[in-house]
């Protein structure tokens, strides 16, 4: 057996020390070290180690790539492009879903893989984005499109632990006066709260998405309509479907799945949205997780109505 893997945690200035102890409270100081980074308001998932080794392998790597390539795959889709078996496919994906690197839905009887573009996102956020910012969002803006054919099922899945309750992220996730604290290109939203009411999100005066609530069921479930408007070109697309599911987990802690599908193909809203959402999850738990904005200036101008 390999030896055990020691924990360094990262040291603290006395000023960061005292910060810190403000924020958590002097119990909590001990755990606050292992769990920080320089910018200690930028939290990151405990899973870390699990990246980087399941990034290490050739193998996971490729089938990375496959995803990137043309998202949601089976089984027996990846294990025909690699010359291993599909017994080894099935023992790499299962390291990449421990990860948080891969997830997967159920569809009929099929089981379809999708890339989680958000635990990358997170290693961004703690060390290279403070350097290379314009770079690692480009990085993390993954293509996840289907060249040539319709895919059945989820289109963008994302999911991210966060380290509160399912009631605090649902208290966030439906206040219109905190969305611009973490959506993207800190739009804010106009919200009538009930199954069939509108939702928009504006920048300035301007709707650039549109949509109606199809259910709301607090705080573990939301479900709307999403009508991008901020161009011509996804204005003419129908509208596509954004899932909001929360998971309270043991302890203070929640799972949240975001699930952006129903696109009706391979349109310019599909392969737009990308972008956005992975910076709105990483906001949005950071928000959630320590009650501070995390700002972040998007390497790209929105575009003009």
């Amino acid at each position: 057996m390999p030896p055990p893997r020691r924990r360094i945690a990262p040291l603290l200035s006395e000023a960061q020390r005292r910060k810190a102890q403000e924020h958590h409270g002097s119990d909590d100081l001990a755990r606050t070290a292992g769990a920080l980074t320089c910018d200690h308001f930028v939290t990151y998932f405990a899973a870390m180690d699990e990246v980087f080794d399941a990034l290490a392998h050739p193998d996971r790597r490729a089938l990375l790539d496959s995803l990137f390539e043309r998202d949601g795959q089976t089984l027996t889709e990846l294990q025909s492009r690699f010359p291993v078996t599909r017994f080894a496919v099935m023992k790499h994906l299962k390291i990449l879903e421990a990860a948080h690197l891969v997830t997967s839905r159920k569809i009929g009887r099929e089981k379809r893989h999708y890339l989680n573009p958000v635990p990358i996102r997170q290693v961004g956020d703690r060390w290279i984005s403070r350097y290379a910012a314009p770079f690692v969002t480009a990085m993390v803006g993954l293509k996840q499109q289907v060249e040539g054919t319709v895919m059945i099922g989820p289109k963008h899945v994302y999911e991210i632990y966060v380290r509160a309750s399912a009631e605090a992220v649902w208290a966030i996730l439906t206040d219109d006066e905190k969305t611009p604290l973490y959506q993207h290109f800190n739009m804010t939203s106009r919200t009538d709260w009930r199954v069939g009411g509108a939702i928009e999100f504006m920048m300035g005066d301007r709707t650039v998405i549109a949509g109606e609530i199809l259910e709301l069921a607090p705080p573990s479930r939301l479900v709307l309509t999403f009508h991008a408007r901020w161009s011509p070109e996804v204005a003419a697309d129908a509208p596509s479907r954004v899932t909001w599911d929360i998971r309270q987990l043991p302890g203070n802690a929640c799972k949240l799945v975001l699930t952006h599908d129903d696109f009706g193909g391979d349109t310019a809203t599909s392969r737009q949205v990308n972008a956005g959402w992975p910076e709105t999850l990483s906001r949005l738990k950071t928000l959630v997780e320590t009650g501070q904005p995390f700002e972040l200036e998007p390497d790209y101008s929105p575009a003009e109505g």
